[in-house]
């Protein structure tokens, strides 16, 4: 009764995060025969360059610097869900407020995965950018169950590699998903008048020791002078405060757009 076109175009809805009940509105099919075909028609992953770490010799992503940033972006506010037949979801969660980010997302998740289905589900205040591969759990090996600041996040050494080689892009897409650049301000008594002074801040939040002592030794290789930051008797705080440091945190990163 309904051509392959249209039962591809309802599962795509589905895969975005829409109801079953929502997209049979919208086409005007019945919620049976849409999950009928979730469990008969395979989401369709392009045919093109395979995956690179499933190869007889594993090499690196497609474009490393771009992976360095969605891995960044992945640690933060990213999430691999598996679907079925051995498909899987890579999801990043992002802030409406800043749809540069969102589009630096959506482009390093097509440069990665350059034959894959990447699309975008609006929900209130945010954008999950999604794509889908059989071979996100091979791309990122940190992929588990239940929360990243729960097990064990560690780089495998080809990753750490990258993360060497792409510095910058990797610290960006820390800040871009769990960071913000933020004025701070302080008083001083200067010739006994007391003067407002403000100045430039980055901060990162991450409950993952791991995920946190990733950003801090990249840091730390790039020069970037940092400080533990408790808030709220929370330790999860990492600050970015030095006037040098920010300088070059805003040459290689810069406030969220």
């Amino acid at each position: 009764m309904y051509d392959m076109g249209t039962r591809k175009r309802a599962l795509a809805l589905v895969a975005q995060g829409r109801s079953l009940s929502s997209v049979s509105r919208e086409m005007g099919i019945s919620r049976y025969a849409i999950r009928s075909w979730q469990t008969r028609i395979e989401p369709v992953e392009h045919v093109g360059k395979p995956c690179p770490r499933c190869q007889e010799v594993p090499g690196p992503p497609e474009n490393p610097a771009a992976y360095a940033y969605l891995f960044g972006l992945y640690l933060g506010d990213g999430c691999i869900n598996a679907h079925h037949r051995g498909v899987y979801f890579m999801r990043v969660v992002l802030d409406n407020a800043w749809p540069g980010i969102i589009d630096a997302c959506e482009g390093a998740l097509r440069a990665v995965r350059p034959d894959n289905s990447v699309f975008r589900v609006r929900r209130q205040g945010c954008v999950v950018v999604t794509a889908t591969s059989k071979h996100w759990p091979c791309l990122f090996p940190q992929h588990g169950p239940g929360p990243k600041h729960n097990r064990k996040i560690a780089l495998e050494p080809w990753q750490q590699a990258i993360v060497d080689a792409h510095p910058w892009d990797f610290v960006r897409g820390l800040i871009h998903s769990d960071g913000c650049r933020i004025t701070n301000w302080t008083t001083r008594v200067v010739a006994g008048e007391r003067k407002r002074y403000e100045y430039p801040r980055y901060f990162f939040t991450n409950k993952s020791d791991d995920i946190r002592g990733l950003y801090t030794g990249t840091l730390d290789k790039l020069g970037i002078e940092w400080t533990h930051c408790t808030r709220d008797g929370n330790p999860y705080h990492i600050s970015v405060a030095k006037k040098a440091s920010v300088a070059l945190m805003d040459a290689h990163v810069g406030p969220k757009h």
